[in-house]
C-alpha cells in the first residue's frame, strides 16, 4: 500500500499501483488526476463519491471507474428530510425572526399526506423514502430505467403536477444537463418545493430563478450552479429559498463507510470477484 504524497513525487510503490482511490478533497485531488497517466499498471479507481462527473473526463482509458454508492445515503437522506420539514415548518423563517426581535405567529403545513416525487430513485432515494414514509408522505418515483413502482423520464411531465415535493437526486451525465426547465417548473403545483441535492447542473439556472422570482416553487438545495455560488447571485438573496453550501454527505462517518467499502472492494479485485458500483454510461 501507498500514499499520495502532498509534494513529493509518487514512491516507486506507488507508481506500480493497480487499484487507486480518487482523494475526497479538491485539492489533494487535483493532485491525484496529475499523477494518474504515470500509474501504467492501473486498472480500477474507487471514488468516495457518489457522483462522478467530475472524474470521467480525466480517467485514462481502460480504467475501471467504482463510485461510493451506497455510502452517503445516510447523511444525505437525513439532509433531505430536514430540508423538507424546515420549509413545511418554516425553521428559517422563524429563525430570521428571532434574530430581529419578531413574535412572527403564522400557520404552518402538515407533512403527514404529502406527495413526494423523486427524481432519480437510487440508494438515496431508497434511504429517504424509509425515513419519510412513518410521517404518511406517499411517494412517485422517475428513474432512467423503468421498473415495478418506477416510472421513466418521458413520463415525467404528466407526474409533476400531483407532486407537493420533488427532490432531484439525477447525477450529472450528458443526458442530464440542464434537463429540468422551464417546462418543468410551470407544470409543477404552486408553492411546490424543489429540493436539490443531487447536482446543480441537472437545472437550467435561469428557469430555476425565474420559477422562484414568481412565486412557483419554494427552493432548498445543497447544491448550486456554479459551485460555490457567486457573490450577487439571485440565489442568495431570493425568497422561499435555503441552500447549504454541499455539505450534506460531509459527516465524521464518511471515512469509516468509504473505508469500509475500500476494504471490501480491494478484497474483490485481489480474489478476482466482480466489483461493486462499477460506473456505467456515467451511473
Amino acid at each position: 500500500m501507498a500514499f499520495l504524497p502532498r509534494e513529493d513525487p509518487l514512491s516507486e510503490e506507488a507508481l506500480e499501483a493497480e487499484f487507486a482511490v480518487a482523494p475526497y478533497g479538491s485539492a489533494r485531488a487535483r493532485r491525484f488526476f496529475a499523477e494518474l497517466p504515470n500509474l501504467k499498471r492501473l486498472k480500477v479507481v474507487q471514488t468516495l463519491t457518489a457522483g462522478v462527473d467530475w472524474i470521467l473526463p480525466k480517467l485514462p482509458a481502460g480504467v475501471v471507474l467504482c463510485d461510493a454508492a451506497g455510502v452517503h445515503d445516510a447523511p444525505v437522506a437525513e439532509w433531505i428530510v430536514g430540508a423538507i420539514l424546515a420549509a413545511y415548518k418554516r425553521f428559517p423563517e422563524f429563525r430570521d425572526a428571532q434574530r430581529e426581535g419578531r413574535w412572527a405567529y403564522r400557520w404552518v403545513e402538515d407533512l403527514e399526506g404529502a406527495r413526494l416525487l423523486f427524481l432519480g430513485y437510487g440508494s438515496i432515494a431508497r434511504a429517504t423514502e424509509a425515513r419519510l414514509a412513518p410521517f404518511g408522505v406517499s411517494f412517485l418515483r422517475v428513474a432512467r430505467t423503468a421498473r415495478e413502482g418506477v416510472h421513466t423520464l418521458a413520463e415525467l411531465p404528466e407526474l409533476l403536477p400531483q407532486a407537493d415535493i420533488v427532490v432531484n437526486l439525477l447525477p450529472l451525465t450528458p443526458a442530464t444537463e440542464r434537463l429540468l426547465g422551464h417546462e418543468h417548473f410551470a407544470r409543477m403545483k404552486p408553492g411546490a418545493l424543489f429540493v436539490n441535492a443531487g447536482r446543480g447542473k441537472t437545472v437550467d439556472q435561469e428557469a430555476l430563478v425565474e420559477a422562484v422570482r414568481l412565486g412557483r416553487i419554494r427552493f432548498y438545495t445543497d447544491v448550486a450552479d456554479p459551485e460555490p455560488l457567486p457573490e450577487g447571485h439571485p440565489l442568495w438573496s431570493l425568497p422561499e429559498v435555503f441552500l447549504t453550501p454541499h455539505i450534506a454527505g460531509s459527516t465524521p462517518k464518511l471515512f469509516e463507510r468509504g473505508f469500509q467499502l475500500v476494504r471490501e472492494q480491494v478484497g474483490r479485485y485481489v480474489r478476482g470477484e466482480p466489483l461493486l458500483n462499477v460506473v456505467q454510461e456515467g451511473y
